[in-house]
């Protein structure tokens, strides 16, 4: 049997990740040696204002963000206030001199036509308040696939080459972090188109054949028969459900059970399924659709066309920081090739729940989690695959 491999084309580095990566490697230092010097204490303290920054920004480019965001970046630059603005309007305004609010979005017409940072002093900034310190700016570019969306005004009494730089470098720090947050929304919108092709993608014949074997049942058997319709009417709904992108372990396969109750309405004896499940798994936060679509794919395209009886074992198993779910049959297995290809997604196929759920599965927990296939014609097929138990910003959805 040989195993197949998915190798992405792309690697995502996240610049959030290194900052606190620093931080905490300057933290750890400063514990147990103390800092050096005044430059190690200065280094730490804006890598730890940026990290705080950052976790607002995740949100993209909006008013709140804007605000929660402003007063770490006011830090961060030492100026006497600092102002964001969208290609729309000025978002935020973070210290002193928010009298000048008024003129902040104007002032920054000549960065968002050429992309430049751009210096103002006191012929374009005026003030009749003597106690106000502002009578300067530097305005720098936000900047997402070549487009500039925003800006970002440092203000200050006297503009200087060195708070100009910084504007500049904050800026450009900025905009990584929108354009993270905009891969973020990114791919959860790809997740959730994935959702609904593969909802779609429920088989018209599975439907038919449920139904069918239902029918067959309401006049030899009519307590079976609705019971067998409540089953099908619950998995429909769960599988169609408008909920999130993620379930319990625990849901998934009491669809499963769901789904292979019908199945075994129609195959009777001919289909043997166990499932082998430890306890502790079974809190477990999955994609939504995991697991049902490879079972669906082993008892269609595995056992479905084998003579005599097929078995089919669904296992969730314990292995430290992660749980292990495999679906193993002994039907008629496959070309190691064919799986690749529908894998990599090369060309359409009418096993569209292996690819999509590997690529969830790849997009979620990162590419080592993607799905594992061992496999052979004539030597049944074996799918699994790795969740961790604790991954942070992924959980069950109510």
């Amino acid at each position: 049997m040989t195993g197949s491999i998915h190798w992405p084309t792309a690697v995502l580095v996240a610049g959030t990740l290194t900052l606190l990566w620093i931080s905490w490697l300057l933290l750890r230092r400063s514990r147990r040696r103390g800092f050096l010097s005044e430059v190690d204490r200065a280094t730490y303290a804006t890598l730890h204002t940026a990290s705080l920054a950052s976790q607002h920004l995740a949100d993209g480019l909006t008013p709140d963000a804007a605000e929660r965001a402003g007063r770490h970046l006011l830090s961060i630059l030492g100026a006497h206030a600092v102002s964001l603005s969208d290609t729309g309007g000025v978002l935020s305004w973070t210290g002193v001199g928010e009298h000048h609010r008024g003129v902040a979005f104007n002032l920054g017409d000549e960065t968002r036509a050429t992309g430049r940072t751009v210096v103002h002093g006191s012929t374009r900034i005026t003030c009749d308040d003597d106690a106000c310190p502002i009578r300067a700016a530097v305005t720098a570019p936000l900047v997402m696939d070549d487009l500039v969306v925003g800006t970002l005004s440092a203000w200050t009494e006297q503009p200087s080459p060195g708070l100009a730089k910084a504007t500049e470098e904050v800026a450009a720090w900025v905009s990584s972090q929108l354009a993270l947050a905009e891969l973020a929304r990114t791919r959860t919108r790809v997740m959730e188109a994935e959702l609904r092709a593969l909802r779609a993608q429920i088989s018209p014949h599975f439907i038919y054949n449920s139904l069918a074997a239902i029918a067959s049942f309401v006049r030899t058997d009519p307590d079976r028969a609705r019971e067998l319709l409540i089953d099908f009417a619950d998995f429909t709904r769960y599988s169609l459900r408008s909920g999130g992108a993620f379930t319990t372990l625990a849901e998934e396969l009491r669809n499963v059970e769901r789904y292979l109750i019908l199945e075994q309405a129609r195959f009777g004896d001919r289909l043997q399924t166990s499932l082998l499940i430890a306890p502790e798994v079974l809190p477990v936060t999955v994609p939504y659709l995991a697991v049902q679509p490879l079972v669906e794919n082993a008892v269609r395209h595995g056992l479905a066309g084998k003579e005599g009886i097929g078995r089919l074992t669904i296992t969730a198993a314990d292995r430290g920081p992660d749980a292990e779910i495999s679906i193993e049959d002994d039907g008629i297995g496959a070309d190691p090739q064919r799986i690749r290809t529908i894998l990599d997604g090369a060309h359409a196929t009418d096993s569209v729940g292996l690819g999509n759920v590997d690529a969830r599965l790849r997009q979620v927990y990162g590419d080592e989690f993607g799905l594992v296939v061992e496999t052979a014609p004539g030597a049944g097929t074996k799918v699994s695959f790795r969740v961790p138990k604790f991954a942070p910003g992924i959980h069950a959805d109510g």
